[in-house]
């Protein structure tokens, strides 16, 4: 399969040769020490990479530049093109692989801080999840062993340290990865120029182009929307069509998004891979950590047209105006021309009668405790600590459910601010359905505000949970047993105590 390289990557963005960055980074660092020897296959690794977090600047207005926490690699062994560079960009660079790959990653943190690096989405045994107990000091090496088990999609890697990870995810720690399989490569989808990662994130900047970090208790919102780390963002399109990868990177913002003229979106693909059929929406809506894979027909608009993808006011995100998140300026040029397939290839599928607890699913009340702490169950997050009710059999088959209480006790309505306590919740090292969402009295308004945007097919790993609304959600623990996380990926939740262990045990 031709996959999207440097060059076309660039290209498709409007840089020349002279601005394509080389395949290999060199890092100052010359030697490796493993942090965690234990490896899920045998023999050498088929690629190995060094990925170090390190201190940078990045122009991302005019002078001055601004200050970032930024990843950087350098592919070691294997092809160039397992990792690809965002140009101008701070993310970190997009590791691009196909499953079954077997990967080795050298991590070295550079940053004034301890970190970790979670692979968000993938199926990796314990030690390389990226749990905070095996966060490692400025100057340490972690490494990676792991096989690439997961269907193609479109996965991320971001910091996982506790109480910290807001602000290291705020200040640019952050890359999308991208998995390739033979399933996908059978597809008539659009590739290499027309197959393009979109990252949304919104900051605040001072005076002199710095972040600014300054979050309440609801979470860090931003004035300014960044697109693969640029404002104002602009694609430069053929009349052709694309997949656009949309990642909400930001760490609370939740999007409600809609083409500006009403043309609908054509969503192929969830945190999981792809659907088992296109849906229609007149609006997606995204809570942090979800991606969405779009199939986008710019043959739809005139040459010279600018459409706009734009956010919709919600009342579950305080409400507000219409703004843009980029825009498109299409060229005469003729791109590819390809018909949106009907269905895509089955994929394996739980039952929900397979479920071990299916007359009595887990229940996981989302609330928050007098000091300010957001809480599940009643409890905080604690390094090793896992509850009786937070341990979970290898093989089986179990329904979870979340319950949003509103939180605070500030009402029936939940609200703080003006703004509705949604939580965005992310279960670590599977993928799982979301089989049903039941809404209490009170909250019909707000579910309905922004329940027209939910993709609850296909696989996810993260669901966003509205104040007042139960969800339910199916997932099979295999291939590994240990100590994992599910939390709300709100991060500033997450770093206030909304994050509990869970355990495997066999």
């Amino acid at each position: 399969m031709k996959i999207i390289n440097r060059r076309q990557f660039l290209q498709l963005l409007g840089y020349g040769a002279a601005s394509i960055a080389g395949s290999k980074f060199l890092s100052a660092c010359s030697s490796f020490s493993s942090q965690s020897p234990t490896s899920v296959y045998q023999g050498d690794p088929d690629v190995e990479i060094r990925l170090t977090a390190q201190p940078g600047e990045q122009q991302i207005f005019s002078s001055p530049a601004t200050k970032v926490w930024c990843y950087k690699g350098e592919v070691i062994k294997g092809s160039g093109e397992s990792l690809l560079t965002i140009p101008n960009s701070y993310l970190g660079p997009i590791f691009n692989l196909k499953k079954g790959t077997k990967l080795r990653v050298h991590f070295i943190n550079e940053i004034p801080q301890e970190t970790i690096v979670h692979w968000h989405g993938l199926h990796v045994p314990e030690n390389a999840d990226g749990h905070p107990r095996f966060a490692v000091d400025q100057g340490q090496t972690y490494v990676y062993n792991y096989q690439v088990m997961d269907r193609a999609g479109s996965y991320w890697y971001h910091p996982h340290p506790h109480g910290i990870t807001g602000p290291q995810v705020y200040q640019g720690l952050a890359g999308m990865f991208l998995v390739h399989d033979e399933e996908e490569e059978s597809l008539s989808l659009p590739r290499g120029d027309y197959d393009l990662p979109i990252v949304i994130q919104d900051r605040v900047f001072d005076g002199d182009n710095q972040f600014v970090y300054e979050p309440a208790v609801f979470g860090m919102f931003g004035d300014q929307i960044l697109v693969n780390g640029q404002p104002e963002y602009n694609l430069s399109v053929d009349r052709g069509v694309y997949r656009l990868r949309l990642l909400n990177g930001s760490n609370a913002r939740i999007y409600k998004l809609a083409w500006e003229d009403g043309a609908p979106l054509q969503v192929i693909g969830t945190d999981g891979g792809l659907l088992e059929e296109p849906i229609t929406r007149d609006y997606i809506t995204m809570a942090p950590a979800q991606r969405l894979d779009l199939w986008v027909d710019f043959r739809n608009w005139e040459p010279g047209s600018t459409p706009k993808l734009v956010n919709l006011p919600s009342e579950v995100i305080g409400g507000g105006e219409t703004f843009t998140i980029f825009s498109a300026s299409i060229r005469e040029t003729e791109g590819e021309s390809l018909e949106l397939p009907q269905a895509f290839p089955s994929h394996e599928a739980l039952d929900p009668a397979q479920a071990v607890n299916a007359d009595s699913p887990r229940l996981f009340e989302l609330g928050m405790e007098m000091g300010m702490q957001w809480t599940i169950n009643g409890r905080t997050f604690e390094m090793t600590d896992v509850a009786r009710d937070e341990r979970v059999n290898l093989g089986d088959v179990e329904i979870w459910e979340f319950y949003n209480t509103g939180g605070m006790g500030m009402g029936s309505r939940g609200m703080m601010g003006g703004m509705a306590q949604a939580h965005p919740m992310h279960i670590h090292g599977l993928q799982f359905k979301i089989l049903e969402r039941q809404v209490d009295p009170g909250f019909e308004d707000l579910h309905q505000s922004v329940s027209g945007g939910f993709v609850d097919e296909g696989w996810h790993d993260t669901v966003l949970v509205l104040p007042g609304e139960r969800v339910r959600v199916l997932m099979q623990f295999t291939d590994f047993t240990g100590l994992y996380m599910y939390h709300c990926h709100n991060l500033e939740h997450e770093d206030m105590g909304m994050m509990r262990n869970y355990r495997v045990d066999s």
